[in-house]
């Protein structure tokens, strides 16, 4: 096929890539060390490359030829030679992790540069042409936080606005929203966009020694979405699974019986909306987007009614027989709540406050709190993804991949949320990875561009390729076939040719 002339730029993707060290292995599919990969766009050629990332973790693990650093789901224990004091000090000094900066999630750019990033307190500074690893950054240095979510936003000054728990100030759990500034006053040229890091706001965890996992948040033209789902990390647990020879996984916990709160923050006034909103128990990674309409707030993300997708990733469960054997419990579903922020306070107990024209409702209970039921958009989609300049805005459109029962996706699909339409992109045994928008330099409507997503295929002769698709008619334009390994990663971004600055600047 033909690449279109205008796409001129990097896709650069991020995810685990090594699972095997010396004669150990890891237990789960996301402790796999970081494997990068790009492909550069460049006067309708494609040119393809992948390295590991070069972190801390790697290299030890490399030098020792086993696995000694550990990650979410794989407890890493010091050399079995070592003294018993040694052994007692490393017990010791695990209380509080020291985590991984495996970083094998997503790429985050912050000022010019590009980080790859996980859910630890680390990023990892990459050059974007080359694959090189830079510098290891520890957000601990300018906010106390001890994991982040690796899904920022960007707002219309390129600031970076991210999510982290706080776990060590004095018993004070709570999560801290906080910016990272696109650009440093001239005089300070030297010094990093960290050190102008600061925190926006904070939410107290409802519970001090169960705060919950969160992977992404949302965001609209005035308000931070926080969702305090049941699914919980227990510190305690956390302080003492070394010792107990358990990994930080197993210190998670859904409770089915609880609720979903939601937390609204003002971005101007910095101060949480007062009202209570929540709804049933849910498990949930991606929030899709988010936006204002006549006083209410509508979300849009993908649930699951228990969490079993983590499980299924456990690489004892990822056989040769994996498509017919690892069945979800719970099919991802794509809800929409509708919040009514500015609602009547005289309002009856038991009306529901919603006004938008829609099926999500909104009830007023006893005690003031509002009861919140989502609007069923869709089923068996995940990886979002949306045209970037939409983000807070009203949209029609969601990029994603399709997976019905088993966790690995199938298709790609292009799901318009106001008809309620689906387009599938799929082929018979390739699996395709999260998909990404490039909109067309002088897009019109929300959809002029391309998607692009890297497909895997099951049969080890037939080659992997980039596959580039019409964002409007989802038709295939072309694809670019590619003679090496390619793993199924996660996440990645587009990274447009003016954004790359080269080594001579």
């Amino acid at each position: 096929g033909q690449l279109p002339t205008w796409l001129q730029g990097i896709l650069l993707r991020n995810g685990p890539g090594m699972h095997t060290i010396g004669d150990s292995k890891y237990n789960h599919w996301f402790d796999g060390l970081a494997l990068l990969h790009s492909f550069t766009f460049k006067n309708g050629e494609v040119y393809y490359r992948s390295k590991y990332l070069r972190s801390d973790t790697y290299n030890c693990n490399i030098e020792a030829n086993r696995i000694v650093v550990s990650e979410f789901g794989t407890m890493a224990y010091p050399d079995p030679c070592k003294n018993i004091f040694a052994k007692a000090f490393s017990y010791l000094s695990h209380t509080i992790p020291e985590f991984t900066d495996n970083c094998l999630i997503n790429i985050m750019k912050a000022g010019d540069d590009f980080y790859a990033t996980s859910e630890t307190n680390f990023i990892r500074k990459i050059n974007p042409q080359t694959l090189e690893t830079l510098d290891k950054v520890d957000y601990n240095k300018y906010v106390a936080v001890n994991v982040t979510t690796s899904h920022p936003h960007y707002d219309s000054d390129g600031n970076v606005l991210n999510m982290g728990t706080s776990i060590v100030d004095k018993g004070r759990t709570k999560y801290l929203l906080y910016k990272i500034p696109s650009s440093v006053p001239e005089q300070e040229k030297k010094k990093s966009c960290f050190k102008h890091l600061e925190v926006v706001c904070s939410i107290p965890s409802r519970s001090l020694l169960h705060p919950c996992y969160y992977h992404s948040f949302g965001i609209t033209e005035n308000y931070i979405i926080f969702i305090e789902q049941p699914f919980r990390l227990d510190i305690v647990k956390m302080a003492t699974a070394y010792i107990r020879g358990v990994s930080w996984a197993s210190c998670l916990a859904f409770n089915k019986d609880d609720k979903t709160w939601f937390h609204f923050v003002d971005r101007k006034t910095k101060k949480e909306v007062s009202t209570k909103f929540y709804t049933d128990a849910m498990v949930f990674f991606h929030h899709i987007n988010a936006y204002e309409e006549d006083g209410h707030i509508v979300f849009d993300l993908i649930a699951y009614t228990d969490n079993s997708l983590y499980d299924m990733f456990y690489l004892k469960n990822l056989g040769k027989d994996f498509e017919e054997n690892v069945k979800l419990t719970s099919i991802p579903t794509c809800k929409r709540f509708v919040i009514p922020l500015q609602h009547d306070k005289d309002a009856e107990v038991g009306s529901n406050l919603v006004t938008l024209p829609c099926t999500a409702t909104a009830v007023k209970e006893k005690d003031g709190s509002i009861y919140c039921q989502p609007e069923i958009l869709c089923e068996g989609i995940e990886l979002p993804r949306i045209n970037y300049d939409y983000n807070g805005k009203k949209y029609k459109y969601v990029f994603a991949t399709e997976v019905k029962w088993s966790p690995v996706p199938t298709k790609i699909v292009k799901f318009n949320t106001q008809k309620k339409e689906m387009l599938h992109w799929g082929q018979d045994h390739c699996w395709p990875s999260e998909p990404v928008f490039v909109p067309h330099p002088d897009a019109k409507e929300e959809d002029d561009g391309v998607v692009l997503t890297c497909v895997v295929r099951t049969d080890p002769k037939e080659p992997p390729f980039l596959l580039v698709l019409d964002a409007k008619t989802f038709t295939e334009l072309g694809r670019a076939t590619v003679d090496v390994d390619m793993h199924l990663d996660l996440h990645g971004m587009f990274i447009p040719e003016q954004d790359v600055k080269t080594e001579t600047e």
